[in-house]
């Protein structure tokens, strides 16, 4: 199973749902770096469960502890590993799925790949795996002290974030529970997450992500694009089911003539659709992108299923799970983004230090 994130910084990971902890290893993350650990904690703060009534309400503190790699509030140049304990599990309500497979979920494709699989909270395909990402990205943002990074739920179901991301203020985003910087339209969107919630069903929707302040040279312009590296890292988190930057999809409708950013004296763009990217390479521009989440695949009523055996079945959802993964998902993309982009730094540093020494 591949458990690693990164091509130079480079994370593992481990931990089931219901096993005792969650944890991980960054490597290759420089010495002498001062970390804030208030701030990753917050980060977790944001993402764990119980901290809203619009998501899962399993109530973990998320409390990480770091193991190696950090002297005196510096990082050592070592192997920075650390480990969050899982406190609150409740694995009888998962008993009913010891031969079950539930629609839309990886019980099926876990049991075929592997002969044998944890149906308690879906084990290694739980989303709090998503807490290690967490854990990692908030310490790798340190490297990368001058980039901003904001995401925000841009729409849940058919309710959208009209107003384009120039024209929001970032540090409104945490002031609701759904983490839309839009008061009036966040509140359109909790009201729907609630009704959907009392149906026993099940919502999804999308997040956007602004960055700000990357210089011109981050991304590999073959196989380690910029574009594809933050595309692989949304596209593994749970119920990701889409990632676009820049134009996206709309950018298929348009004429080169329409599409081209052409330049200014500086070398900035008088437009950005090509979402500060070009050529796989930053090229100074805000990077901008949405991801897009699925609608959570266990919901609170009866739905037609198999077996193990192949025999038909009728299966409901048990437990505590999110009636929509969004708000949650918000640190989730932040970090990630983060993580990416540090690497790509690393990357693009030692390439420079090789370059002056030629």
């Amino acid at each position: 199973m591949h458990n690693q994130l990164g091509n130079f910084l480079s994370l593992t990971t481990f931990g089931e749902s219901h096993g005792a902890a969650y944890g991980g290893i960054l490597t290759n993350f420089p010495a002498g770096v001062v970390l804030d650990l208030d701030e990753v904690q917050l980060q977790l703060d944001r993402r764990k469960p119980g901290q809203s009534a619009i998501v899962t309400q399993r109530k973990e503190s998320d409390t990480v502890k770091f193991l190696s790699g950090i002297f005196e509030g510096k990082t050592t140049g070592t192997p920075i590993s650390f480990v969050i304990e899982n406190e609150n599990q409740r694995s009888k309500d998962y008993s009913h799925l010891e031969k079950a497979y539930r629609p839309s979920h990886a019980d099926f494709t876990y049991d075929k790949k592997f002969g044998f699989r944890d149906y308690r909270g879906g084990g290694r395909s739980s989303a709090r795996e998503t807490i290690n990402w967490v854990t990692a990205g908030a310490i790798a943002k340190h490297l990368i002290p001058e980039v901003e990074i904001n995401a925000y739920v841009s729409s849940v179901g058919d309710i959208f974030c009209e107003k384009p991301y120039q024209a929001l203020d970032f540090g409104k985003t945490d002031d609701n529970i759904v983490r839309c910087p839009d008061a009036e339209t966040a509140e359109r969107m909790i009201a729907r997450i609630k009704e959907i919630r009392k149906e026993g069903n099940t919502i999804g929707g999308t997040i956007t992500c602004v960055v700000k302040n990357v210089p011109v040279g981050w991304g590999e312009p073959v196989f380690a694009k910029l574009q594809a590296e933050l595309a692989k890292a949304m596209l593994s988190i749970n119920a990701c089911t889409g990632f676009e930057y820049g134009s996206g999809f709309c950018g298929a409708k348009m004429t080169g003539a329409e599409h081209n950013d052409l330049f200014n004296t500086d070398g900035r763009t008088k437009t950005n659709l090509s979402g500060g990217i070009q050529g796989g390479i930053s090229n100074g521009m805000d990077i901008y992108f949405r991801v897009a989440f699925k609608p959570v695949a266990t919901i609170l009523r009866p739905q037609e299923s198999i077996d193990r055996d192949g025999n038909k079945i009728m299966l409901e959802g048990k437990g505590r799970h999110d009636p929509c993964v969004l708000p949650r998902a918000v640190p989730i993309v932040e970090a990630l983004t983060a993580f990416v982009l540090a690497d790509m730094m690393l990357i693009n540093q030692i390439r420079t230090q090789q370059n002056l020494k030629q």
